[in-house]
């Protein structure tokens, strides 16, 4: 019997994984010029972080959340995002008592969904993330998007299109929440049984439905907007300044609506115009969630960040593209011909790495040719040969493989060598 990957995953093999190592450095670099620390979680956590945290209308915890019950009969969830879980542990480890405040923090790592698989949605799947706890500032929220953006762009990607809006505070959710329920209330029948659920529950995530969208009281529905008090608007507009003073291009959508209940004042997404990208454009999304840490137990802590998915990055990256500079050559390979300097070749080779040289050898008792065939396909820039004959003068034969040249080399001068030559 052939065991094959579960549904919904993927093996991500030498040749591609390189792509995932240089986007996730370029993560770090870029967190490393905002100053966000990186964080890791556990990959799982109780289930009720989750249902209070993302909530219990989301399509996340009703339909696409990996849930088991361990030996100790505790429900456990893979967590399906990471920002509850860097709130669960910002409150657990006391992370507000810090002086260095905000706290800004960022991960990468795998998530969890059981949804249906598609082109470039995956069941488990990598996402790069950052949030910022501590700061009701508007100027915050801009420099988080700032940072998706320039991430983004750092990579190559033109076709950007960042999209914001405003959810507004507790009191104008609440005066557009009841302006929702009136206006669907009277033919919620001619939607989905999602949309006739959550009509009570949370009428805000019906403008999300992905099989009502074309719907006309969709199209026609109230404008958070016209709910918004004077306080929401100003945060807003400041935040809309800010955007502006940074040169980032951006459209207002009053649609735009996040899939987690935890979302309040600003919400953005960032999508890609590349074509033959697909019908599903949204890269990255994020937005303010004050509320979220005291939901998790913690103290009254303001929070925005985003996450955006590793798989539709590459995607897009492919779609505009857009080549990496992956370094996919070797430095040495170390050619032995006879017994004894197949024999002393171990030692060279381990020489050269540790003087800092990605070097390689032959290990199948390959012929002399097929050796140098093996240099030309892993790319070498030098090639070094060792006989019986330059092992008893101690030497080797370095060649130089973009220039043609061969030098005779002393074998305790071959690292100083190379580090010179190369």
């Amino acid at each position: 019997m052939s065991i094959q990957i579960p549904r919904g995953t993927q093996d991500i093999l030498p040749g591609t994984v390189e792509l995932w190592q240089y986007v996730e450095q370029q993560a770090r670099t870029i967190c490393r010029m905002f100053n966000y620390k990186e964080i890791r979680t556990p990959m799982f956590e109780h289930t009720e972080l989750f249902q209070r945290s993302v909530g219990d209308t989301t399509d996340i915890v009703q339909k696409e959340m990996y849930t088991f019950e361990d030996r100790g009969g505790r429900s456990i969830t893979l967590r399906p995002e990471g920002t509850a879980a860097v709130v669960r542990s910002f409150v657990e480890q006391k992370m507000f008592g810090s002086p260095n405040q905000p706290t800004k923090l960022f991960y990468i790592g795998p998530m969890f969904r059981y949804e249906r698989p598609q082109a470039g949605r995956f069941r488990q799947f990598v996402q790069f993330g950052v949030e910022a706890l501590g700061s009701s500032d508007p100027a915050i929220d801009a420099e988080v998007m700032a940072l998706a953006m320039q991430f983004y762009q750092s990579l190559g990607l033109k076709k950007l299109r960042l999209v914001i809006n405003s959810l507004g505070d507790a009191e104008s959710r609440q005066a557009h929440r009841q302006a929702l329920i009136d206006h669907f209330s009277p033919r919620i029948g001619e939607f989905c049984s999602d949309c006739q659920s959550r009509l009570e529950k949370n009428p805000l995530r019906i403008l999300d439905c992905k099989k009502d969208r074309d719907h006309e009281l969709i199209k026609t529905a109230p404008s958070i907007f016209d709910y918004l008090n004077e306080y929401s608007k100003a945060y807003f507009e400041k935040v809309q300044q800010y955007l502006t003073s940074l040169h980032i291009e951006f459209v207002v959508d009053p649609n735009l609506v996040r899939g987690l209940d935890y979302y309040n004042h600003t919400a953005f997404e960032i999508m890609s115009d590349a074509e033959g990208f697909g019908s599903i454009t949204t890269l990255c999304g994020g937005g303010r969630y004050n509320g979220l840490v005291q939901d998790v137990g913690g103290p009254e802590t303001p929070g925005i960040g985003f996450a955006l998915s590793i798989e539709r990055l590459l995607a897009a990256l492919a779609a505009e593209n857009v080549t990496l500079p992956i370094q996919e050559n070797i430095d040495c390979y170390v050619v032995a011909m006879g017994d004894a300097a197949k024999d002393y070749s171990v030692s060279i080779v381990n020489e050269l790495r540790m003087g800092g040289f990605v070097t390689e050898k032959d290990y199948q008792d390959k012929k002399i040719k097929a050796q140098f065939k093996a240099a030309d396909r892993l790319q070498a820039q030098f090639v070094i040969v060792l006989g019986d004959e330059e092992l008893n003068k101690q030497v080797v034969n370095v060649k130089n493989m973009s220039t043609g040249e061969q030098q005779e080399v002393a074998i305790p001068a071959l690292v100083t060598h190379l580090k010179e030559a190369r």
